[in-house]
């Protein structure tokens, strides 16, 4: 049997207050990292893993998002008008990238809440999930394509999990996990935001998965916690107990930028791989 992930969501309804007073006037998903909103990055892994439909579980504020991802006809003229054909399809490509739906998740009550908004979109199937904090830098296999390959062979809840300093445990749903070989763990138990001394693990759950219908399912009947949120970890900590749970480790550079220092070392590494500003750029930073 095949198993294909044609849908995901992409929660972006978060106020950003770690970015005020950037924020106020802008989603945080669209501040730059480097020459591109953050959440273009995150929508163009989709899309270059074979995702069809994206779900934006959106918010109050959030119209900027929709508007770059949606045709402009006035700067599209301007640019062909004076020839700038480069940009022009630079400006096009992104409006055609990818079939986008908008969910309005009308109270943040958590990313659990944010991902149930989305179920009526997603319906009986299998789905991604991303989170726009989290860029993960891969030249060879992105985060998603990742978890896609093990989910072939383990079909199921399958997410992305990295090591994490002991002092951050407490930022982070962490795992108990068995190893099945190579960076593959069966998921035994899940513990949201433990102390450093609770914590089973140094592997700290991030923001790509492919999750089932099940899950969904979860959702709909796991009690709020902590600030009165619905935790997405609580609901796959319920399906954990009833069919296989499996985490990946990711290989490659993760960012997350949802996070000050994190934002500003992603904008920096993405710009000095740029090949027209990333020499420019090194000689700069050693003169500094």
């Amino acid at each position: 049997m095949r198993f294909v992930i044609k849908k995901a969501v992409i929660p972006t309804a978060g106020l950003g207050t770690r970015f005020l007073p950037a924020t106020k006037a802008q989603p945080k998903e669209m501040l730059p990292i480097f020459d591109k909103p953050a959440i273009q990055y995150i929508i163009e892994e989709a899309v270059d893993a074979g995702i069809e439909d994206i779900v934006l579980v959106t918010g109050r504020g959030k119209q900027a998002i929709e508007n770059h991802f949606d045709k402009s006809f006035e700067l599209e003229y301007y640019l062909k008008k004076r020839g700038y054909k480069k940009l022009l399809d630079t400006v096009e490509q992104v409006a055609k990238m990818v079939d986008i739906f908008y969910v309005r998740q009308k109270q943040p009550l958590g990313l659990g809440h944010a991902v149930y908004c989305a179920r009526s979109a997603i319906g009986s199937e299998p789905f991604a999930v991303f989170l726009a904090d989290d860029l993960i830098y891969n030249v060879k296999s992105s985060g998603i394509e990742q978890l896609k390959k093990v989910y072939s062979e383990f079909p199921g809840v399958v997410f992305g999990v990295v090591e994490v300093p002991g002092d951050q445990v407490s930022n982070y749903g962490i795992i108990k996990g068995k190893s099945l070989g190579g960076n593959v763990f069966r998921v035994e138990d899940l513990v949201e935001k433990p102390s450093r001394r609770e914590a089973p693990s140094n592997l700290g759950i991030i923001g790509r998965y492919i999750l089932t219908p099940d899950v969904l399912s979860a959702l709909g009947t796991v009690k709020s916690g902590k600030n009165g949120e619905i935790q997405l970890t609580d609901a796959i900590k319920a399906v954990c107990r009833e069919k296989p749970v499996y985490a990946v480790k990711l290989e490659g550079k993760r960012y997350d930028t949802g996070d000050k220092l994190g934002y500003m070392k992603a904008s920096i590494e993405y710009a000095l791989r740029d090949k027209e500003v990333g020499r420019k750029l090194r000689d700069y930073l050693r003169r500094l």
